[in-house]
């Protein structure tokens, strides 16, 4: 199993959760598909796009259990990341919890990535 992660607010996953499908957030919306990243590519997204982001969940979804819409597309340098081509039932969230935000407002994955 590998995981893939989505930082999201925490108002929005609870959405999603009373739903019982994640949609995607407005930028995700906006590119017509979920935009996750890789444990070794969360940080420098929670930098670029979160930072000083308060109340914000981490969220560890099994990649396989995503099916034939997943997608590993290039993106930042060249890299491959997955994205999401429909709505993402929870049955596939293996964890969320939230991501603390340091003073500076950067945010620590401590004990939250491998």
């Amino acid at each position: 199993m590998t995981f893939i992660y989505k930082i999201a607010p925490a108002e929005l996953w609870r959405a999603a959760v009373a739903a019982g499908v994640f949609s995607g957030a407005p930028v995700d919306l906006q590119d017509g598909f979920i935009h996750f990243s890789t444990a070794d590519q969360t940080r420098e997204t929670a930098a670029k796009h979160f930072r000083g982001q308060a109340d914000l969940l981490l969220i560890a979804v099994d990649d396989g259990a995503l099916g034939e819409k997943l997608k590993w597309e290039p993106s930042r340098g060249g890299q491959l990341f997955p994205h999401l081509y429909e709505p993402m039932g929870l049955t596939a969230v293996r964890s969320v919890a939230p991501i603390p935000m340091n003073p500076d407002g950067t945010h620590d994955f401590t004990g939250l990535l491998p």
